[in-house]
């Protein structure tokens, strides 16, 4: 596995334990919808939350959140309504970003809630 895939798996299992502590309950992890991906898609009380998690070694090139462009927003979006679908659901969706940087002297989480919003 090539070294920014294991940094990625990694940064998104540190995402599910911190979301996890903060009492949201996972629903899915990797959800895919044709070639669409959310990395986790969580459920806090009454809202579903979709996850994109950012993970980088240093925030050299920008902090790994300002990754999420408008068109990975677009997919997120579709990816959520399909999910939505699928399960039936009647609930509010959230889009957060989990921005993490990892590297052998830090681990720095930066939970964005609400971190764009559906057109719909």
């Amino acid at each position: 596995m090539a070294q920014h895939n294991e940094i990625g798996t990694k940064g998104e299992e540190i995402a599910v334990a911190f979301l996890k502590e903060k009492g949201y309950t996972i629903l899915e992890t990797n959800w895919h919808f044709k070639h669409l991906e959310a990395d986790i898609i969580a459920q806090i009380e009454k809202i579903i939350v979709v996850v994109e998690v950012k993970t980088r070694q240093s925030n050299y090139f920008g902090e790994p959140e300002t990754f999420v462009n408008k068109q990975k927003q677009k997919n997120l979006i579709k990816t959520a309504n399909q999910y939505i679908i699928q399960n039936n659901l009647q609930l509010e969706v959230r889009f957060d970003v989990i921005s993490i940087i990892l590297s052998d002297t830090q681990k720095k989480i930066n939970h964005i809630q609400d971190a764009f919003l559906s057109s719909h």
